[in-house]
């Protein structure tokens, strides 16, 4: 193999902007021998790099007791082991209007390896996938692989960040094969109504595509809009649930999560999509099977106590965010968090005066100032910013006021009368 050929054949690598890859980048600009400033990083979705987000010691007591048992150190079924999906059918289940078996359950290395389950069952010669923009981008990745052709449908700001479902029907075709929904929101930190997420669902139906519900940030929502499943809606149009123990349980690198059939009606219940899910599932590789093991306990015994208190972290560092970005002329928030952990911010290089987009102003920014900051062209949006708030409240007003003197030091001189 060279040159990019393999026997011949000539391979393309998809050039897709990913958050990892353009992070890493960030990082590797700035001069660590010739700083005393710690850098701090807004730009990546793992609280677990902050003492303030822990996960709870009931989770923790489930794996060790699981390990310790010395019955799960061989391999789990592929699809999982029979509990772990059990469990996870009838915690998904206490918020759903019906009841999910362990057969709609599916269980994967955590929400990204579910993305890609979700693309490789639905790929076929032809066929498109319509995505939100702003986003996440390994959608755009996988279906790159899976020789998927991307739609972008554009989420509105000026409306909470909804789906513009006129954008939606204009899209779509014969050949789509699902409209993806990430609620509650990464990157705007939206919550999506009950109003509408039917609307979605009705629309979906209105064109025979089904939905995939992009969970992963399930249940963090601290504004007015209460989360709710897109399975509750199943009954009008079929749903894939894609979620994880990840964000809500802080414990991303424990990779586990769930593909899940949330289809009252029946339609994945066919014996031939079942059967091509199961093979796709034989050869992945999974969760470690003892960390399988222990998400009974978790699902059944964490404390509601728990979750209260991580809402209320990412409640008050939502609230730092917004009231900085405040100060910072530059930049502007026209919708406030309501869940997840990020949200995206509005650059208006008018006000600077040499910055030319935003992946220069987050390079600018991290070799002068230390402080990494995702650009809006990694999740689809061209002159946006992302921020993570997942961040200790300390950290984050330190950060933030790094990047007020950053904006105040490239903005714009104007004369004075």
């Amino acid at each position: 193999m060279e040159d990019g050929a393999v026997n011949g054949y000539e391979m393309d690598t998809p050039k897709n902007i990913t958050i990892k890859g353009i992070l890493s980048l960030l990082m590797e600009s700035i001069d660590n021998n010739n700083h005393s400033r710690s850098v701090i990083s807004l730009g990546m979705g793992d609280p677990t790099a902050h003492s303030c987000f822990h996960t709870t010691h009931v989770a923790q007591e489930a794996v060790v007791d699981a390990l310790q048992s010395d019955k799960f150190n061989g391999y789990a079924p592929t699809v999982g082991l029979p509990q772990t999906r059990r469990a996870i059918a009838e915690y998904l289940s206490r918020d759903l209007p019906y009841k999910l078996s362990s057969d709609d359950v599916f269980i994967t290395s955590g929400c990204t390896q579910a993305i890609d389950v979700a693309l490789a069952m639905l790929a076929r010669p032809g066929a498109n996938i319509l995505l939100p923009r702003p986003g996440f981008p390994i959608y755009e990745l996988c279906a790159a692989f899976r020789h998927l052709e991307v739609r972008h449908f554009d989420l509105l700001p000026e409306k909470g960040w909804e789906v513009d479902l006129d954008a939606v029907e204009a899209l779509a075709d014969q050949n789509t094969v699902a409209l993806v929904i990430i609620n509650p929101g990464n990157p705007c930190g939206n919550v999506y109504s009950y109003q509408h997420l039917k609307k979605i669902a009705e629309t979906a139906e209105k064109l025979k595509t089904l939905v995939i519900a992009d969970e992963v940030y399930g249940h963090l929502a601290f504004g007015r809009n209460p989360f709710v499943p897109m399975g509750v809606f199943g009954s009008i149009v079929p749903v894939l649930t894609l979620g994880s123990l990840s964000k809500r349980w802080i414990v991303p690198g424990w990779r586990l999560g769930w593909f899940v059939t949330s289809d009252p009606s029946g339609m994945f219940r066919n014996p031939k999509v079942v059967e091509r899910i199961k093979k796709y599932f034989d050869i992945l590789g999974g969760p470690a099977t003892f960390i399988q093991a222990a998400v009974p306990g978790i699902l059944e015994l964490t404390d509601e106590v728990f979750f209260k208190r991580t809402i209320n972290i990412l409640k008050q560092s939502s609230d730092i965010c917004c009231d900085r970005i405040k100060e910072i002329p530059c930049i502007s928030c026209p919708y406030k968090p309501e869940g997840s952990m990020a949200l995206m911010m509005k650059l208006n290089l008018s006000l600077l005066e040499d910055i030319s987009d935003d992946i220069d102003f987050c390079f600018k920014l991290a070799r002068e100032e230390f402080v990494i900051i995702l650009p809006g062209t990694a999740v689809g949006l061209k002159n946006w910013l992302r921020i993570t708030f997942a961040v200790d409240p300390v950290s984050l007003e330190e950060a933030l006021g790094r990047v007020k003197s950053f904006c105040l030091r490239h903005s714009k001189q104007f004369e004075r009368y």
